[in-house]
Parts: C-alpha cells; structure tokens; sequence
C-alpha cells in the first residue's frame, strides 16, 4: 500500500472504535479530533459502508449514518476495542515524557509521572522498561527568570532586550529581539526571533542569555520572516557558507563527531581529511587554534594565512607580558 493508503487505514482502525463509543457525535467535533477536515471524514464514512465481515451480505457490512450531521455507526463490534500500542510507539511516548520531565519551566510533574506509569503498566514486559534503557540527556537549564521572560513576551507579542553570549564568536552582545517562538533542539531550549540588530531571523540558546527585559513595545515580526526548517537539526547550509579542507591526526578525530562535516576520508598514519562548512569564517580559525599541531587546513589557503595570523598575534602577547 501507498503511504497515503497506509495512514488511512490506521487512522480508520482508530475510527472505529472511536465513534463506537460516542454516538451521536457532531461531525465537525469528531473531524476536529480525529485531525482531518469534515469532507475527509465524509470519505471514511463512505469507505466504512463496504468495510466488514467476510460474505459482503447487509449484515456483514458496517453500518454508517450522519445525514443530520451527527454520526452513529454500527454492525462494528468486532473490532470495537481500541488498538493498542506497540513496544515501539510505547518506548517512543516513554522516552518524550522523560525529556519534557527533564526540561525546565512549568509543568503538571503530577500528570507526567502518571502517564509514564500507565505507560509501562499497559505496555507491561513488552516495553522492556525502555524509558529506563534509553537515556534522555537534557543540557544546561536555562535562567528560570529568563525562560519565564521569554514566554511571558511571546504571549503578550511583547519585544525583548537581550544581553547574550555569543559562543561562536567568544562575544557578549546586546540587542531587541521579536519573539517568534521556543524550540528544543539537541537538548537545548532555544528562542526563535527577529533580531533587530542582524536584521533577520536569530535562534538564541536560552541559556547563554545573560539578562532578558520584557519591554513595553509590541513585537513586529516582519510578515517576510521565515522561521528555521529544524528538523534536520540548527545548521542550514547556505552559498554564502565557507568550506574548509582540513587534515586532522588522531587527537582531532573527534571533529567529525561534533561537527557536521560535508566529507571525510580515511588517509595514511590515521589521519583524516575533511570539508566542514561554516557561515563564519571565524569559528573555523578559532577550531584550528584550538586544535594546534592536531590539525592542517588545506584550503583555502586565506584562512590558513588567517590563523598564522591569529597564532603569531597570540605569540605577541605573551612576549609583552611580564616575563
């Protein structure tokens, strides 16, 4: 079966039951929860009048009626119970409700530790206790007060004054910021917003924010804005990017496992040859300072020039300094 066919089937095998339990259910309310629109839960209905037992006679058939608007079915109590989870799905929700445990902010600690215990109460030995086999790592909270500020703006369309730290950059700025959304990537709460500094769209890490002041402006996110694709992850590649060509030795292996690389490739004596992409130059001749003797950049050759540079000016300021 086609995915699409794939996905309406599952969702009618819920349908069922679903309806089954709640006759007389308005369309619009049983479409609502359901997650698809009044004319496709029309289609099902009608899909549902050829669906049944074996034989195809009327009364093998299930039964359908929502002229008035209100839906009842019938004839369907073989499969009147509803599906249950897998191992999989089971581990899947376990591990999601750990995370959103671990995170900071308000939450309902109450009804999270009720859920997961139901959870492994249904799932039983089936779900081998996966929330305890799989572990979830949460990095650094944020500032409660900062978090507590970010959200209170994006609620009432308010602008934000940052004070931030930028890692890449080794800098701490100041700017305003329209608040666009909260996102949790790679276990860090970021804030999405319209920088008015970059003029463009900025994902600052919740807690590298230094100080956060809900002002008194209203947030203008320009109707042009468009927020970060993150489900790939923070990095998007852009044509403006630069590629540097590097030859790591065995000490710098772990390049490659922190940072997204577009190549690597095995060389003589352990080492590796790799292109990494970065939107700031900078951030790569700082990565060779602090790799030293580790690691030789390739191409191109400005940012080998960049960081003798960078190294011969360090050299300096130790020989100015008291000896």
């Amino acid at each position: 079966m086609s995915g699409g066919a794939s996905e309406r089937l599952v969702r009618l095998l819920a349908l069922v039951p679903y309806l089954l339990n709640r006759q007389g259910i308005p369309m619009e309310q049983a479409a609502k929860d359901a997650g698809i629109t009044v004319d496709q839960l029309e289609k099902d209905l009608f899909l549902l009048f050829v669906c049944g037992l074996p034989g195809h006679m009327p009364d093998d058939l299930i039964e359908a009626d929502w002229e008035d608007g209100l839906v009842y079915l019938g004839n369907a109590d073989t499969i009147a119970r509803p599906l249950r989870l897998g191992a999989e799905e089971v581990a899947t929700l376990l591990v999601g409700l750990r995370l959103l445990a671990g995170l900071p902010g308000a939450h309902d600690r109450v009804a999270l530790d009720k859920a997961m215990a139901k959870l492994q109460e249904v799932a039983g030995a089936a779900a081998g206790k996966a929330d305890e086999r799989v572990g979830v790592e949460v990095g650094p909270a944020p500032d409660e007060e900062v978090l507590a500020g970010a959200r209170r703006a994006l609620a009432e369309k308010r602008r934000l004054h940052l004070r931030y730290y930028a890692a890449n950059k080794d800098q701490t700025t100041e700017r305003d910021v329209d608040p666009m959304r909260l996102a949790l990537v790679d276990g860090h709460t970021y804030l999405e917003g319209w920088c008015h500094r970059a003029e463009d769209v900025r994902l600052f890490r919740l807690d590298r924010v230094l100080a956060l002041d809900v002002l008194d402006v209203a947030a203008e996110v320009p109707a042009d804005a468009v927020a970060h694709d993150l489900q790939q992850g923070l990095f998007s590649p852009s044509p403006e990017d630069t590629i540097a060509e590097l030859k790591l030795e065995r000490g710098a292996h772990w390049v490659t496992e922190h940072y997204p690389c577009e190549e690597v490739v095995a060389l003589d004596g352990g080492r590796l040859y790799v292109r990494l992409r970065s939107g700031d130059p900078e951030w790569i001749v700082r990565l060779a300072m602090r790799l030293g003797p580790a690691a030789r950049i390739v191409a191109p050759p400005e940012l080998s020039d960049r960081v003798r540079a960078a190294a011969a000016e360090a050299l300096g300021a130790y020989a100015e300094g008291p000896a």
